[in-house]
């Protein structure tokens, strides 16, 4: 069974080496009371009653990965500015190796500020620069990961569409992965899955999967399937991880197709799930476990963080809890 195959992995075995690439930002929230319309203009008055801030983009995967207990190292762009050390401080915090991280004095950190008032967000307010990397800073990106590639058990692209996996980029990322044998697993963003290929896996959901296959609908099995054929031409993909919202996710090969079924009873907030889904994924196939267990498990995990508000990271313990819950 797939909970004792959890269980019998030894505690003293090392961690799983995953490398993450991607766009990085900080979430910033700023939570307060309104209770009167401002004099200047029909808006409300917010109160502030507290800031935070958090990882977010591929950093939330990144923290993913750390709850789950992988040994994590994260690659990207940011700003030369204070919200990128900031940035740069919480993932160390965590115990995640920055030292693949660029700094780009064209352009901002991303940050995404969300004003709450009760659990109703207000207004969300970007700060950010989506252009494409400089070619220097392609090169120097490769240069960095070329000497620690070969170190990583498997790799993620978490694409948020912010300018770095530019499609000529992203195949040189890809290539080097591939002569070094390593798994590429891919969470996509954008049109062009043509970028994409050469990966071992990627995982859309279901919308962005319709919009890249220029699918009018994925309403049916014999839409997915007939949308899934089309990326998988595109990119040669041997696993194509589409998530379902509440009709769960399926797992598409050239050949088969599996649907694993929603896990979760609850649902408050899908923030994130995303995320949590292919660290979920990474995690165990680099423990040695096999695409669909370790698709059956992140579908668990999912179900999990969905019963929180904001974005969650689970544990192997609270995977292994809710499978046993499941069953009861």
């Amino acid at each position: 069974m797939l909970i004792d195959k959890i269980r019998s992995i030894p505690s003293d075995q090392k961690k799983p080496s995953i490398l993450v690439i991607g766009d990085l930002m900080i979430d910033h929230y700023i939570v307060g009371n309104a209770s009167r319309l401002s004099p200047e203009a029909p808006v409300p008055i917010v109160n502030v009653k507290s800031e935070s801030t958090t990882l977010g983009g591929a950093g939330n995967v990144v923290q993913n990965l750390v709850a789950l207990g992988a040994s994590v190292t994260v690659a990207g762009i940011i700003g030369d500015d204070a919200y990128g050390m900031q940035l740069i401080q919480i993932l160390e915090n965590e115990g995640v190796k920055t030292n693949t991280i660029i700094k780009d004095a064209s352009r901002p950190t991303t940050i995404k500020t969300r004003v709450l008032v009760g659990s109703h967000q207000l207004v969300r307010v970007d700060r950010e620069v989506t252009d494409h990397i400089s070619a220097q800073l392609e090169e120097e990106l490769i240069l960095k990961l070329s000497s620690i590639i070969d170190s990583a058990d498997i790799i993620i692209f978490s694409d948020y569409n912010k300018g770095l996996f530019a499609a000529g980029l992203t195949q040189k990322l890809i290539k080097v992965a591939n002569d070094h044998k390593k798994k590429v697993i891919i969470d996509p963003k954008g049109l062009n899955y043509e970028k994409y290929k050469g990966a071992y896996l990627i995982k859309p959901n279901r919308k962005e999967l319709a919009e890249a296959a220029k699918a009018e609908k994925i309403n049916s099995i014999t839409d997915l399937q007939t949308a899934a054929k089309t990326i998988i031409a595109q990119t040669g993909t041997q696993y194509l991880i589409v998530t379902l919202s509440e009709e769960g996710m399926a797992i598409i090969t050239e050949k088969t197709t599996e649907l694993l079924p929603v896990k979760a009873t609850e649902v408050f907030d899908v923030t994130g799930a995303g995320d949590t889904v292919i660290a979920t994924i990474a995690y165990f196939i680099a423990q040695g476990f096999s695409v669909n267990e370790a698709c059956e498990l992140a579908n668990h995990a999912a179900a999990i963080v969905i019963r929180h508000v904001g974005s969650a990271t689970t544990t192997i313990n609270e995977i292994i809890k809710d499978m046993e819950g499941s069953k009861a």
